[in-house]
C-alpha cells in the first residue's frame, strides 16, 4: 500500500544469458513487462549489430502480412480476433512462416494480375459493345435527311472540298465524361471545323481495372474527309487518353461482331466471377489467422531488436544485458528466466545479478484501471523524480472535488454519473470493439475520473441546492413572511420585499442541508451568493497549498535533508499560515461571531487583511473583530516576514559552511577539492525559489478565486438556458402545448448537454487541471524524472492493433 504514495524502488540488474536460451529468456521477459533494458552499444550502428538480419526478415514478413490485411479489408473482410495470445515461435519456426506468408502473397499476387488483366479485357470489350450499339444509332440518325445535309455543308467547306464528291471516314471510341467539353472545343480548333462529332453517355458506371474505382465515360464518333484531318483526330484522341476501337462500316459487320463481343463477355464475366470466388477463399482463410500471425511476428521482431542491445562476450556464447526492474517483482523475474530456460532446453542457468550504480534509476508508479487515469494527470505534469511522493493518491479525491465545486448542480452532476456508469458498466464490451474514434477513447480511458466528478457535482449541487438552475424544498424554508408584521396591501401590492432576519419569526434559523431554496427567488441572490461562494474558495484554496506544502516534509525526511526541513519547510508553512491560514481563521471567526442582530456592524475582511500587512490600524470605518487583534495581528506579519530572510540568506549561508567544513575534512587545507559548490548560482537559485514561493502564495491564493467564478457562471448559464428555453414550453397553456413542449425539451436538453455539460464541463476539468499542477504539485514535486518503459508484448502489441 505504500508503494501507491511513492513510486517504486528499482534496481540496475545484470542478466547473463546463455546464447541458446537468450531468445526463450528474452521471451519471457517480454510477457512478463517487467524490465526495461538498457542500450550497451549505443555506438553500434543499427545495421552492424547482431540480430540485424533476423530484425530485416522480421519486416519482411510483417511487410507481405500488411499487403494481405490490406487486400482482406479491401474486400471487406472482417478480421477474426478470438483474444487468442500465441507464445512466440521459436527461431527455426521463422523459415516455416516466411515460407507460408510467401506463397500467400505470391498467390494472392498471381490472382490480382490475372483479375487485372481480366477486368481490363472485360472493360475494353464492353466499350466496345457500347460502341458498337451506340454507332448503329448514329448511322441510323445520320440517314436523316435534315443531319445529312449539315454534315454535307460541313464537309463540302472544308479546305480542298468543293467539288469533290462526298466520302467521310470516322473513328469511334470512347472518353471519360467530364473531359468531353475540352476535347469537343480542341477538335473544333485545331481540325477548323471540318469535323462532326457526335456523342452519347453510357448510363452505367465502368469499374478502372487498375484502381477499382467507378468512371463514367461517354461514346463519340468523329466523321472527317482526309488522311490529313484523321490524323489530327487520332493524335487528339490519343492526347486525352480517349480509347479508340475498331468499327465496321457495314450495318451487317456491326451486327455480326455486336453478337461475338457479347459472346466474349459472358465467358469473361464467367471467369471473373470464379477469379473472384477463389481469391475471397484465399483472403477469407487468411483472416482468420491474420491477427494470430501478427502477434507472432511482432513479437518476433521484439525480441531480435531487444537482443541487438545486449553485448557478446568474447567467448560468444553467452549474452550480457543491463535492465531496470522493481525490486518487488526479482522474483517473478528469476522465474521468467527459468522457464525461459527451461522452454530453450538449455542445461545453463540465466543468472541474474544486482548492480550497484549511483545513476538515477526511472520512475514506476504501479496502478490499475482506475488509478491509471490520476496518474496519466500527474504525469502530463511531469514524471516524478524517483521515490518523491506521488500525488496522484489525493488528486483522486481533490480533483474531481474542485471540479465540481466548479461544476455543482444535481441534475448535470447526475447526468454525467450515468454517462459514466454506462461505460463502467460496459467496459469489457467497449473495449472488445476497439473503437478507432480517438475523441471516444480519450472519454473511455477516463470514465472512473468522469465517474467521480459526477459523483462530487451531485454532492456539491446538493449543498449550492441547484439543480437544473432550480432549488429543491426538501426540508421548507426557514423563512417566512408574517403579515401582521407588515401594513394591509403590503404584500399584495410590492413585487420585492426585504426581510429582517432579526424579526422573530421571519427567520427560523439555518437550513438543515446546503442553501434555503428561498434564496432562488430572492433579488440578492447574486450578492448572497458572491459572498458566498468567494470566502468558500479562499479557505479551499488554503487548505489545499497548505497540505501540498506539508506533503513537501515527507519528501525532505525520505530524502533525509533535515537542512530543507529546518530551513525550507518550516519556513514555507509558517509563512503561508501566518498570513493566509489567519485570514481563513477570520473568515471562519466572522460567521460564528455575527448573527441576525449583530451582522449589520460586522467589518470587510479584504480591507482588514489588507491593514494588517501595511500596519495600518488607524482606519476608523473598520471596526476591529476581537480584542487584541492588532497586537495579534503584527506579530503575525512579523514573524512571515522573519521567514523570508530565513529562506533567502540563511539557507544558503548554511550551504556554504557545510561545503567548506566537507572540503576540509575531506582534503584538508593542502589539497584540491574536486567537488564544486558555485555560491553564486545557489544564491541565485535560492532568491529566485523564495521570490517565487512568497509571490506565488498570493497569486495562488487569488487563482483559487476560479471556483467561485466558475460556479457562478455555471449556475447563470443553467438558469439563462431554463429562462430562455424551457420557460417557454411550460407556459403555454394552449391545446398544442404538449407537442410544442416536447420540441422546447428536446432543444433545452440538446443545449443542456452541449453548453452546460461538454463545454462547461471542459471548462471545469481544464481549470481543476490547472490548479492541481500550478497550485498543489509545484510545493512539493518536482516531476524531473523519466519514465519506466518496460518490455512488454502487451504494451507493443496495443501499439500496433489500437494505432
Amino acid at each position: 500500500m505504500g508503494e501507491l504514495f511513492r513510486s517504486e524502488e528499482m534496481t540496475l540488474a545484470q542478466l547473463f544469458l546463455q546464447s541458446e536460451a537468450a531468445y526463450c529468456c528474452v521471451s519471457e521477459l517480454g510477457e512478463l513487462g517487467m524490465v526495461q533494458f538498457r542500450d550497451l552499444n549505443p555506438d553500434v550502428n543499427v545495421f552492424q549489430r547482431k540480430f540485424v538480419n533476423e530484425v530485416r526478415r522480421c519486416e519482411e514478413m510483417d511487410r507481405k502480412l500488411r499487403f494481405v490485411e490490406k487486400e482482406i479489408k479491401k474486400a471487406n473482410i472482417p478480421t477474426v480476433d478470438t483474444g487468442e495470445n500465441p507464445e512466440v515461435p521459436f527461431p527455426r519456426d521463422m523459415i516455416d512462416l516466411e515460407a507460408t506468408f510467401e506463397k500467400l502473397e505470391n498467390e494472392l499476387k498471381e490472382i490480382n494480375t490475372n483479375q487485372e488483366a481480366l477486368k481490363k479485357n472485360f472493360l475494353e470489350l464492353t466499350e466496345l459493345k457500347h460502341i458498337l450499339r451506340r454507332t448503329q444509332q448514329f448511322f441510323d440518325e445520320m440517314e436523316d435527311p435534315n443531319l445529312l445535309e449539315e454534315s454535307s455543308a460541313l464537309m463540302e467547306g472544308s479546305e480542298g472540298g468543293r467539288g469533290a464528291p462526298l466520302r467521310l471516314g470516322f473513328v469511334a471510341g470512347v472518353i471519360s465524361r467530364e473531359r468531353i467539353p475540352t476535347f469537343e472545343r480542341m477538335l473544333w480548333r485545331v481540325c477548323r471545323g471540318n469535323v462532326f462529332l457526335r456523342k452519347a453517355e453510357i448510363e452505367d458506371p465502368l469499374e478502372d481495372p487498375t484502381t477499382g474505382d467507378q468512371v463514367h465515360k461517354s461514346v463519340f464518333i468523329i466523321f472527317f474527309q482526309g488522311d490529313q484531318l484523321k490524323t489530327r483526330v487520332k493524335k487528339i484522341c490519343e492526347g486525352f487518353r480517349a480509347s479508340l476501337y475498331p468499327c465496321p462500316e457495314t450495318p451487317q459487320e456491326r451486327k455480326e461482331m455486336l453478337a461475338g463481343v457479347n459472346s466474349r463477355i459472358d465467358d469473361l464475366q464467367m471467369v471473373l466471377n470464379q477469379t473472384e470466388d477463389h481469391r475471397q477463399r484465399v483472403l477469407q482463410a487468411a483472416s482468420k489467422t491474420m491477427r494470430v500471425w501478427f502477434i507472432k511476428v511482432r513479437k518476433m521482431k521484439a525480441i531480435y531488436h531487444t537482443l541487438n542491445l545486449c553485448n557478446i562476450d568474447v567467448t560468444q556464447k553467452c549474452l550480457i544485458a543491463e535492465v531496470w526492474c522493481p525490486v518487488s517483482d526479482l522474483d517473478s523475474i528469476q522465474f521468467a528466466l527459468r522457464r525461459g530456460t527451461e522452454r530453450s532446453g538449455s542445461t545453463v542457468p540465466s543468472i541474474l545479478n544486482r548492480m550497484q550504480t549511483k545513476q538515477t534509476p526511472p520512475t514506476f508508479n504501479k496502478t490499475n484501471k482506475f488509478t491509471s487515469g490520476f496518474q496519466n494527470i500527474v504525469d502530463a505534469y511531469g514524471i516524478g523524480s524517483y521515490r518523491e511522493i506521488n500525488p496522484a493518491p489525493y488528486t483522486i479525491i481533490t480533483f474531481p472535488f474542485l471540479f465540481a465545486v466548479m461544476f455543482g448542480d444535481m441534475g448535470h452532476g447526475t447526468l454525467m454519473t450515468c454517462a459514466a456508469l454506462y461505460l463502467v458498466i460496459r467496459e469489457s464490451r467497449l473495449l472488445a470493439q476497439k473503437s478507432d474514434n480517438e475523441m471516444f477513447n480519450m472519454v473511455f480511458a477516463g470514465r472512473y475520473i468522469i465517474l467521480l466528478m459526477g459523483i462530487f457535482s451531485i454532492y456539491t449541487g446538493i449543498i449550492y441546492n441547484d439543480c437544473f438552475s432550480k432549488s429543491l424544498n426538501m426540508f421548507g424554508s426557514g423563512w417566512s413572511v408574517r403579515p401582521m408584521f407588515y401594513a394591509k396591501g403590503t404584500l399584495t401590492e410590492n413585487a420585492a420585499l426585504q426581510l429582517d432576519p432579526a424579526v422573530p419569526g421571519v427567520f427560523n434559523g439555518p437550513y438543515p442541508l446546503g442553501i434555503d431554496p428561498i434564496w432562488n427567488v430572492a433579488t440578492n441572490k447574486l450578492t448572497f451568493l458572491n459572498s458566498f461562494k468567494m470566502k468558500m474558495s479562499v479557505i479551499l484554496g488554503v487548505i489545499h497549498m497548505l497540505f501540498g506544502v506539508s506533503l513537501s516534509l515527507f519528501n525532505h525526511m525520505y530524502f533525509k535533508k533535515p537542512l530543507n526541513i529546518f530551513l525550507g519547510f518550516i519556513p514555507e508553512i509558517v509563512f503561508m499560515s501566518s498570513l493566509f491560514g489567519y485570514l481563513v481563521l477570520l473568515v471562519l471567526y466572522k460567521w460564528t461571531a455575527y448573527d441576525a442582530f449583530t451582522s449589520k456592524d460586522a467589518p470587510s475582511l479584504l480591507i482588514h487583511f489588507i491593514n494588517m500587512c501595511l500596519f495600518n490600524y488607524s482606519d476608523p470605518t473598520n471596526k476591529p473583530l476581537y480584542r487584541g487583534q492588532m497586537g495579534l495581528q503584527i506579530l503575525l506579519v512579523l514573524i512571515a516576514l522573519a521567514c523570508v530572510p530565513c529562506m533567502l540568506i540563511v539557507k544558503t549561508m548554511v550551504l556554504r559552511r557545510q561545503h567548506l567544513w566537507k572540503k576540509h575534512l575531506v582534503c584538508g587545507p593542502d589539497l584540491t577539492f574536486d567537488l564544486t559548490f558555485n555560491f553564486g548560482d545557489v544564491a541565485v537559485h535560492q532568491a529566485i525559489h523564495t521570490i517565487e514561493y512568497c509571490l506565488g502564495c498570493i497569486s495562488n491564493t487569488a487563482s483559487y478565486l476560479r471556483l467561485w467564478a466558475l460556479s457562478l457562471a455555471h449556475a447563470q448559464l443553467s438558469e439563462v438556458l431554463w429562462s430562455m428555453v424551457m420557460h417557454l414550453g411550460l407556459s403555454s397553456r394552449s391545446g398544442g402545448g404538449f407537442f410544442g413542449l416536447s420540441i422546447i425539451f428536446s432543444a433545452f436538453a440538446t443545449l443542456t448537454v452541449a453548453i452546460l455539460l461538454i463545454m462547461e464541463g471542459l471548462s471545469a476539468f481544464l481549470h481543476a487541471l490547472r490548479l492541481h499542477w500550478v497550485e498543489f504539485q509545484n510545493k512539493f514535486y518536482s516531476g524531473q524524472g523519466f519514465k519506466f518503459v518496460p518490455f512488454s508484448f502487451e504494451s507493443i502489441l496495443e501499439g500496433r492493433f489500437d494505432e
